[in-house]
């Protein structure tokens, strides 16, 4: 059950990136049809911006794939010659777990929704989907650390065995990249808060928001089932 379980959410997260993907590389305003001068020089920017995370996602992801190729060589005493690596003693993953992706699906909609609602010119929604989107992340975060505490709990830190040791250096990183996509987010919110004097640019940085936040859930999906087959 845990393979089947694990092998869809690796399916789901593929096809989170390749949504993300493609909203990544749309040109919101192209949609629009038109924009007026004030909003020019946002648009005018959209380009470098949206290279800008293209390229940090691609730095990300190889970050990420470094980390599961050494996952999975630390764990398979067959692929690494002449090292004993029999001491692999597999995490029970903390329940919580569970709510944690729950809430980060949730955040992930609640950014996809501020993204839909602005480009409608439904400003009030957007704000509050955008604000539902990062205080599901922080909930999502705060829910990474009860798990940590539960693990702690029961006796299982990072120095027990090389399979604690990847859970918290896996888990830690995702977290980390969502916590700097919450300081992102921090800024967009702050823009919105100026009203639709700036529309353009606060379109802008929600839709990359919404594409940062699908990409950290396929990533999140791809590490749980990783977990779980393992």
């Amino acid at each position: 059950m845990n393979l089947i379980v694990a092998s869809a959410g690796i399916v789901a997260g593929l096809l989170v990136w390749w949504l993300a993907v493609r909203q990544l590389t749309t040109r919101s305003w192209e949609a629009q049809g038109t924009y007026d001068g004030r909003d020019g020089a946002a648009v005018a920017s959209a380009t470098p911006a949206r290279t800008g995370l293209w390229v940090f996602l691609g730095v990300a992801t190889s970050f990420f794939a470094l980390f599961i190729t050494a996952y999975f060589m630390r764990m398979n005493p067959h692929l690494v010659q002449a090292v004993d690596l029999r001491d692999w003693r597999p995490v029970d993953e903390p329940w919580i777990l569970w709510v944690n992706s729950g809430l980060l699906v949730a955040g992930s909609i609640g950014m996809q929704l501020a993204s839909s609602a602005l480009r409608s010119g439904r400003f009030e929604r957007a704000s509050a989907a955008m604000l539902a989107g990062g205080m599901f992340a922080i909930a999502f975060l705060a829910g990474q650390w009860l798990a940590w505490r539960q693990l702690q709990a029961a006796g299982v830190y990072a120095a027990g065995n090389p399979a604690n040791a990847f859970f918290y250096a896996l888990t830690g990183l995702h977290g980390l990249h969502l916590l700097g996509g919450l300081l992102v987010w921090g800024r967009a919110v702050a823009r919105m808060s100026q009203g639709r004097s700036t529309l353009a640019a606060t379109r802008l940085s929600v839709e990359l928001c919404t594409v940062y936040w699908h990409y950290l859930l396929a990533v999140w999906l791809v590490l749980f089932g990783l977990l779980l087959i393992t």
